[in-house]
């Protein structure tokens, strides 16, 4: 997985959620939801769908798969290069 991609990833998020922190302190193994990460909750689940979907082109299509994939920064970005294929997206 791509530094690259992590780093966009973490942007979205302190975007999306308006976080009172910097990209780069999010971990990519921190726990996006419970008491024990960044405690998102399902409102912060929804923006955060939404900015991803916009900002790299996924998407998240069911409760199921949001579950799997929102967990930390490296399942989100495991999700995004598979959906792309394995690929960079083209500019």
């Amino acid at each position: 997985m791509s530094d690259a991609l992590r780093s966009e990833i973490k942007l979205a998020i302190v975007r999306s959620l308006r976080l009172p922190m910097q990209p780069e302190e999010i971990d990519d193994t921190t726990e996006l939801f419970g008491s024990e990460g960044l405690g998102l909750d399902s409102i912060d689940v929804l923006e955060l769908v939404l900015e991803l979907e916009r900002a790299l082109g996924v998407t998240i299509s069911d409760e199921e798969t949001g579950a799997r994939v929102l967990r930390t920064v490296d399942s989100i970005a495991a999700f995004v290069e598979s959906s792309r294929g394995g690929n960079p997206p083209h500019p």
